[in-house]
């Protein structure tokens, strides 16, 4: 018996020591780009998803990831830099946040997030880009011995994995060819 409250004892002092990590959005490791998207970005936003467009859970509170998730993409375009400050091109980038499953409890921590990614041309209303990307945050149990600290850490890797996985796909972007023209050509 004094073994058992000894050990629970150990658990809740180590339990009081960790503290709950801060929403960090920030992708690490963003290298420098040689391939260049031949555009100049003018603006972005992230914004959640309407009940229609959302593809899982957005538990409440969801609408202060939108600020950070923005910060975030901004922070890693910039150290990227992908886009050309002096090309003729001007586009806009529209984040819809689709998703953000965060597990309730549980060992293992594993929290989900969709976002759409839309790239489009200011001029013509071109969409230029446009994918649906999701992504996994796990955090194992050893990570730490709180919950709350695991299902934060899970969700700040989701979303770093899901703005990498996006940086990622703008190597392949030719603006010349968009997915979905604005308007038919005449014939």
């Amino acid at each position: 018996m004094k073994k058992l409250v000894a050990a629970f004892a150990v658990m809740l002092a180590l339990a009081g020591c960790q503290s709950l990590p801060p929403v960090n959005f920030a992708v690490s490791n963003v290298g420098y780009s040689e391939k260049k998207v031949d555009a100049e970005l003018r603006a972005i936003t992230v914004s959640l998803a309407s009940p229609e467009e959302k593809t899982g859970d957005l538990p409440a509170g969801a609408e202060v990831a939108a600020p950070l998730w923005q910060a975030a993409l901004e922070d890693a375009i910039n150290r990227m830099a992908i886009f050309r400050d002096d090309a003729d091109k001007r586009v806009n980038l529209s984040v819809k946040i689709l998703a953000i499953d965060m597990p309730a409890f549980g060992a293992s921590m594993t929290t989900k997030s969709a976002a759409r990614y839309e790239l489009i041309d200011r001029a013509n209303g071109d969409i230029i880009f446009t994918q649906d990307i999701a992504a996994d945050g796990v955090v194992p149990f050893d990570y730490a011995f709180v919950g709350m600290v695991r299902a934060r850490e899970s969700l700040n890797r989701s979303v770093q994995q899901n703005i990498a996985q996006f940086l990622q796909s703008l190597e392949t972007i030719d603006v010349s060819k968009p997915m979905f023209p604005a308007k038919v050509a005449q014939q």
